[in-house]
């Protein structure tokens, strides 16, 4: 059995169902044996970027790797900032690239580049493949190391002259990962200083819905009584109606809720990573921390962690709520949630006009969703409006790139979305900018008989560079551009187009193309400027 064939069936062994990926010279053996493969299905896209998106957000939505496939040289280095997007977010993913053979390393050969380097600082691993008797080690090590602890990346580097050798190894085992929980001690000691404080509030995080952990959160909630707040990739663990949801944090600006951090005397920080914000820019007061999480909290005068409990989350959650929990409902200062609800437009108001703000397009989206919609945002300021106005009703039903921020993310990501979960409603919400960097994986979804929608705020720039700008220097420079019309575009995909001339509009727009749940659906919208 050729190598190739015996990567295969170490991918089939890790329950793969889908590669995202585009096949050059060096990777044609590994194309071959996939062409046999009965479980897998290798996904051609039309740029390697697009690739690793799909894998990302596949793997956030089903818990398990997106794998996603290139060549040597530009095939790799077009992945490479969807793999570091990927582990910066802690998404499952395994990434495989082409190579020049071993015996050409040591030259300056033609698309030679050292892939291995140039991934070590954007994943949890970086190997290149020396000896092929090793493959079914690396792969399961890959597939452990994309899991285990935070998640994230990993890439493996297929050598071309290494596809083709001979291969008697088999498969290994995949077993499931050890559940670590605090000691006893710990989770005592934790609930000794949550029953001393007066004023604790609780802090969650994603990795709170990589484990899996939502229903005992809710339950420590419930039973604490205290305020919570969510990061931008944990919304949808409360429900918007909850009592004690205060909604989102992590905002440059106007971030209300750290006034509520500031009057705590204690901070329950559960799941949360600090790719998303600093605790120097959220804990100003270095207010006292409960760090759980499944690893152990990283140094910092802003992270005062009292104690840590680390280990699988919903694992230790289960244990300390078998501790005496003394509930402790209070409520910051100058009625702080109404003054949220208001400053983030979380409530929707009659307003008597039909003018298309992102905010009543985002309450429209609220009031049409069902409990199986996923909204995924590109980057762009229309993520700061959704990370502080829309709730999704459920967890892990809004995706956003946070860590690194990468524009182009939506479309790409509606595919991966839509595949690791056919039956749930997908909604993507991207500007102009960061659509048209991806916009020809339309093709990879019409091809593949998906359905989705794509509301598309059409503005002619970058906006959020152009308000920083003009707030810094009074003007802007280099960040507006022309674009193409999307309807005609969209049409060329066999896509259908719509554009509604106001919110009416685009409800019933958007209620039809959810109702129909059979094709692709842009929805061209340009935005009411404000006054």
């Amino acid at each position: 059995m050729k190598a190739t064939d015996t990567i295969v069936n170490c991918l089939e062994n890790e329950g793969v169902e889908y590669i995202f990926g585009i096949i050059g010279k060096e990777v044609i053996d590994l194309a071959d044996s996939l062409s046999t493969s009965e479980k897998i299905k290798y996904i051609p896209v039309r740029h390697e970027q697009g690739a690793a998106f799909m894998a990302d957000v596949y793997g956030r939505i089903t818990g398990k790797p997106g794998v996603c496939l290139a060549t040597l040289g530009p095939g790799a280095t077009n992945l490479l900032t969807g793999i570091a997007s990927a582990n910066l977010d802690h998404s499952p993913v395994v990434a495989i690239t082409g190579q020049k053979g071993l015996e050409q390393q040591h030259k300056n050969t033609h698309q030679y580049l050292d892939i291995s380097k140039i991934y070590e600082p954007v994943t949890k691993w970086a190997v290149q493949i020396k000896a092929a008797n090793t493959i079914p080690k690396i792969i399961r090590k890959s597939f452990r190391t994309a899991t285990e602890g935070k998640p994230g990346a990993v890439v493996i580097e297929l050598p071309e002259s290494i596809a083709m050798e001979n291969v008697t190894t088999k498969p290994l085992a995949v077993t499931c990962l050890p559940k670590c929980v605090p000691t006893a001690e710990s989770l005592n000691y934790a609930a000794k200083l949550l029953n001393q404080s007066i004023r604790p509030f609780i802090i969650v995080g994603n990795e709170v819905i990589r484990q899996n952990a939502v229903n005992e959160v809710q339950t420590l909630i419930k039973q604490q009584g205290s305020p919570v707040a969510q990061s931008f990739m944990a919304k949808g663990i409360l429900p918007k109606g909850h009592p004690q949801n205060y909604y989102t944090f992590g905002f440059n600006e106007k971030d209300y809720v750290l006034r509520g951090f500031e009057e705590a005397d204690l901070l329950i920080v559960i799941g949360f990573d600090f790719v998303e914000k600093l605790p120097s820019e959220w804990n100003k007061k270095k207010v006292p921390v409960i760090h759980i999480g499944a690893t152990a909290a990283e140094v910092d005068e802003y992270y005062p962690a009292q104690v840590e409990l680390v280990g699988n989350i919903k694992e230790t959650l289960t244990l300390f709520l078998k501790n005496e929990i003394t509930a402790k409902p209070w409520q910051p200062s100058g009625d702080l949630k109404t003054r949220i609800e208001e400053s983030y437009s979380i409530m929707e108001k009659e307003s008597g006009d039909s003018s298309l703000t992102i905010e009543k397009i985002l309450h429209v989206i609220e009031r049409v969703q069902t409990d199986e919609t996923i909204v995924i945002s590109d980057v762009g300021s229309h993520k700061i409006s959704i990370a502080r106005t829309y709730q999704p009703k459920h967890a892990n039903q809004l995706i956003v790139s946070n860590g690194l921020a990468s524009m182009g993310i939506s479309i790409p990501g509606a595919i991966g979305a839509k595949l690791a979960a056919p039956e749930k409603t997908v909604i993507c919400i991207s500007g102009d900018g960061g659509a048209l960097m991806n916009f020809a994986e339309l093709e990879t979804a019409k091809r593949l008989g998906l359905s989705f929608v794509i509301i598309l705020l059409n503005d002619s720039m970058l906006k959020l560079e152009v308000a920083t700008m003009r707030k810094k220097f009074g003007d802007s420079f280099g960040v507006t551009f022309t674009n193409p019309d999307f309807i005609h575009l969209a049409i060329s995909y066999g896509v259908k187009g719509v554009k509604p001339a106001t919110i009416e509009e685009f409800e019933a727009m958007l209620t039809e193309a959810i109702d129909s749940n059979n094709e692709i659906v842009l929805i061209d919208t340009v935005l009411t400027a404000k006054a």
